[in-house]
């Protein structure tokens, strides 16, 4: 074992390495010639949190617990959006002046997360440019300003149903913005966010007036009935306006192309290697799976394909009344298994509250978590968000939706979302070194852990007979529900890549999401259409696996010493920087992270 001096010796050279890459990416300059006390450094980073990310994103600072601009909402118009750029390229450059090898380890890494979600930003903004392509953005966008003032409750009712009304009145002039900025939408983007719509509406409509039906100042009151108002009509103009205009000239190309990608996988997940390469990884782990997939559905029933097996696995699914309480029936088992087996610390034994998707996340999410933010000291609840079948799904519809939610499938996203995955993620926030950690996320880190519990927990045991199914048929069955959810990652892998190069038609990835990822149509229809705004979500399989090959190296250098559980702890503790940087601080050495 190393000695600390060395640690971070070794982790000061390897970030100096990626401070050269990345610069190089964004034609900045390399050297930082200025030292910077702790103090000096603390103020800087905090006043980042504050003026370079959080004012700007007063939604995301109220969802994550900064409540200093609980009242503003996002600018929307060109005139905010160039302000915005403007002070992010004000603090990268400040950023760059700092030299990490006079800070300590901790914020050597903190300053490239920073600068990294900085140029992450920038580079969305300026080259992305959602903003001008995604109608979604704004409707969506306001929709979700004001969902996290009502799902948390942070305050009393009649504080935050004040900030609901400053953001609301902001709203109409936002969605106003959008008749200046849109230019030449993607078809779907502009399907995307019509679909969507009707949900949003819907929320203000009625969820928003439910639940600030305890306010008691009858002034305030008065004043969120007309802004909810002017924002449902606001709204329902906005939904005219993408029909009869927008939807008509949508023609442009939401592919962003191979350049652009690598650039934003470097950027967004400090992941360099050429998407060749990536492609061929990602296609050995679908095969993989497909073969694992073929050998369990063969132990099940010799006398069928495993595409036979499939359908009837698609098929064992609950009632769709049932589903969000078939969801709550596994949090016990889990628990009880991650302690007995001393798999991970679980901090809390507060569980998370299983409810319906928002409205403005349904078009594009199946289920998903909504954890405390990691700054919020009053509003504790985590929320275990899962789609149900829509009021006007066909029959066939619904079948195919409530497929994804099989036996084993429910398995394996009760791990992902909530134990061992993301929600054990937020209760090690208290452990996090370092606001950075928390506030900025990885994305193959964040999902990538949950995807790997995913497999580890049935590898070390759990969904056997006596933890978690009752007989060898159910456990089995499990199985086949976790590699049929590791499919459907390796499908994105496989699909972001190949659509936004261009070397996939929508109408094919939807095909390869049914034919190689084992989805059913609806839901493969579903996640192409995330991949063509979300086009680097392979960073589940990616993270994936870089922790399988981090949990290797460590078995491998530590040998009989090794334990799991020290290994996840370590890991969770690291927050949520790439695991580039969380190879660095946990081996002491910039190997590689991929194969």
């Amino acid at each position: 074992m190393r000695n600390i001096a060395s640690r971070m010796l070794t982790i000061c050279v390897a970030i100096a390495l990626l401070t050269g890459v990345i610069a190089a990416v964004q034609g900045v300059p390399k050297d930082s010639p200025l030292t910077t006390s702790a103090s000096e450094w603390n103020a800087l980073a905090e006043d980042y949190f504050d003026r370079g990310y959080y004012k700007f994103r007063p939604s995301e600072g109220t969802s994550d617990g900064f409540h200093k601009y609980d009242a503003r909402l996002e600018g929307f118009s060109r005139t905010a959006i160039a302000s915005q750029i403007e002070a992010l390229h004000h603090f990268e450059s400040r950023f760059i002046t700092v030299d990490p090898k006079t800070l300590s380890s901790i914020g050597a890494v903190d300053r490239e997360l920073i600068l990294s979600n900085i140029r992450s930003r920038l580079f969305t903004m300026e080259t992305i440019r959602p903003w001008e392509n995604n109608p979604d953005y704004y409707s969506s966008g306001i929709t979700f300003a004001a969902y996290v003032i009502m799902e948390r409750r942070f305050a009393p009712t009649n504080q935050r149903i004040g900030s609901l009304v400053a953001r609301e009145k902001q709203m109409p002039e936002a969605l106003a913005a959008a008749h200046e900025n849109l230019k030449n939408p993607p078809r779907i983007y502009t399907e995307v966010a019509l679909e969507q719509l009707p949900g949003l509406i819907a929320l203000f409509e009625k969820n928003l007036p439910a639940a600030f039906a305890d306010a008691t100042d009858p002034a305030v009151k008065a004043e969120f009935a007309k802004s909810n108002q002017a924002v449902v009509t606001a709204l329902k103009n906005y939904e005219t306006w993408l029909k009869s205009d927008v939807l008509p000239r949508s023609h442009g190309d939401f592919r962003i192309g191979a350049d652009t990608y690598s650039k934003k996988l470097l950027l967004d997940e400090m992941v360099d290697t050429p998407l060749d390469r990536l492609l061929e990884i990602g296609t050995a782990d679908l095969r993989k799976n497909q073969a694992e997939f073929a050998r369990v559905a063969q132990q099940l029933d010799s006398s069928k394909t495993p595409q036979q097996v499939l359908q009837e696995l698609m098929h064992d699914h609950p009632n769709p009344a049932q589903l969000l309480q078939s969801f709550r029936d596994t949090f016990s088992s889990l628990i009880s298994f991650i302690r007995q087996k001393h798999i991970v610390t679980v901090p809390s034994n507060v569980r998370p509250i299983v409810e319906e998707t928002p409205p403005f996340e349904r078009a594009t999410i199946v289920a998903a978590m909504d954890w405390p933010g990691p700054l919020e000291t009053a509003s504790k609840d985590a929320f275990f968000n899962v789609t149900l079948p829509g009021p006007h799904d066909s029959a066939r519809e619904i079948e195919e939706r409530m497929g994804g939610f099989n036996r084993g499938t429910i398995v394996s996203t009760s791990v992902h979302e909530a134990y061992p995955g993301h929600y054990m993620q937020s209760l090690w926030f208290p452990q996090m070194p370092s606001e950075a950690r928390k506030i900025f996320w990885t994305s193959s880190t964040v999902e990538g852990w949950a995807h790997y519990c995913e497999q580890m927990m049935l590898d070390e045991g759990y969904g056997q007979p006596g933890y978690g199914a009752s007989n060898a048929r159910e456990a089995e069955l499990i199985r086949l529900g976790q590699i049929q959810d590791a499919l459907l990652r390796d499908a994105r892998f496989v699909v972001g890549i190949q659509m936004h190069t261009g070397k996939m038609t929508f109408d094919q990835a939807v095909d390869f999401f049914v034919k190689e990822g084992y989805q059913t149509h609806e839901i493969g229809l579903v996640e192409t259409k995330r991949g063509t705004s979300d086009p680097t979500y392979l960073y589940y399989t990616l993270g994936k696996l870089e922790i399988l090959k981090l949990r290797s190296d460590m078995r491998r250098r530590q040998g009989a010493s090794f334990s799991l559980q020290k290994f996840h702890d370590d890991f969770l503790r690291q927050g949520f920087a790439p695991i580039k940087i969380i190879r660095q601080a946990m081996l002491g050495d910039n190997s590689p992270a991929l194969q």
